[in-house]
């Protein structure tokens, strides 16, 4: 039991940070910081900015980067999240270490954390390439969804280490009170349990086209609600507004598209919104509605809250003229939305 709770610890943790890590990277984004260090891993050819200041100031600067002026805020904001990036690499490995030496005595499976190890490796070379490529979208986008599922990886693994240690949140057999809770608990109906899947489809696609959003500067494109550019239709560019990639050696800071192209993904981003409230709405309230299993009810309201909080955030970031903080929580909003969302789809499965 001492060492299930080590990894429990462990993955909670590491779940924590990552949740950070995701939301501070929106900040880096938003703040035009992707570029605040042109070079990887360290920033113009230091491991901290104040060694790339002291470069500047007498002149020894990496001839490499010393093109990129050095902006001191944007270089410690991109280093404050490689640090947090590189810390939660580090526990991730630690975690998938100790559960591999402890498999037989704790009886959990290496193969959730392992997998992580080889995602966290994976986003390790999506951050390179974000800055090695120029702030490609298609490639900050990636980084976005992989770290989302970093995020989710490791909220499902605490639930699995916390479904181990806790006999009632399980249905566990630690006791004769879990075995009893167990014996009485139903799966949800087949109908319900793919109305909570499709849910997290939506949701998913959903963010892919947020941070096709973002990284392609087409937040402000829209800046009416609930119409865009005055139309409830508006003229739009789509033909343009989805080429995924472009070559190489093009600069993305700022964007490269035309106002019709950003309006598109724009407005395909409200549109999909629609999309993924009716399906979360619809999968948040049959759950209700057909489970009285308390953990499945009370994932349910995070659901259909976390909803209501993102769609406030999301409308009142337009009305109000999309101010940093507003725009950072919203990238928050969207991840406690996609945990919530898992864990309904994880209740609805328990036995």
């Amino acid at each position: 039991m001492h060492r299930i709770r080590i990894l429990r610890r462990l993955a909670l943790a590491a779940m924590l940070l990552a949740f950070c890590v995701v939301v501070f990277g929106a900040y880096v984004r938003l703040t035009d910081a992707g570029l605040g260090c042109p070079d990887w891993p360290g920033c113009y050819g230091h491991v901290t900015p104040v060694g790339a200041a002291a470069a500047a100031s007498d002149g020894t600067l990496d001839a490499a980067t010393a093109q990129a002026p050095l902006h001191v805020g944007k270089a410690w904001r991109e280093m404050i999240h490689r640090y947090g990036a590189s810390t939660l690499g580090l526990i991730i490995v630690v975690n998938a270490v100790l559960t591999f030496l402890w498999r037989r005595q704790v009886g959990v499976s290496p193969g959730l954390p392992m997998a992580l190890v080889v995602l966290v490796i994976f986003q390790g070379l999506l951050g390179m390439w974000t800055v090695t490529l120029l702030l490609k979208p298609l490639i900050v986008t990636l980084h976005l969804v992989f770290g989302l599922t970093t995020l989710s990886m490791l909220w499902w693994l605490w639930l699995s280490l916390r479904r181990r240690s806790s006999g009632p949140w399980a249905g566990g057999t630690s006791s004769a009170g879990g075995g009893l809770h167990s014996a009485l608990v139903r799966p949800a109906p087949m109908g319900v349990r793919r109305a909570a899947l499709i849910g997290v489809v939506a949701l998913a696609l959903q963010i892919m086209l947020g941070g096709w959003t973002s990284t392609n500067y087409s937040a402000v494109a829209c800046p009416d609600f609930p119409k865009c550019q005055g139309a409830w239709w508006p003229e739009a560019d789509y033909k343009d507004a989805f080429v995924l990639w472009r070559g190489l050696g093009i600069n993305y800071e700022g964007g490269v598209l035309q106002h019709p192209a950003r309006v598109a993904i724009h407005f395909t981003h409200r549109l999909g919104a629609i999309v993924a409230t009716l399906a979360l709405l619809f999968a948040g309230i049959a759950a209700l509605r057909a489970s009285h299993e308390v953990h499945t009810r009370w994932a349910a309201v995070a659901v259909l809250l976390a909803l209501a909080l993102q769609l406030v955030i999301g409308i009142s970031m337009v009305m109000r003229g999309f101010p940093l903080w507003l725009a950072t929580a919203h990238n928050a909003g969207a991840a406690l939305l996609l945990l919530s969302t898992l864990a309904l789809n994880r209740a609805l499965r328990r036995v």
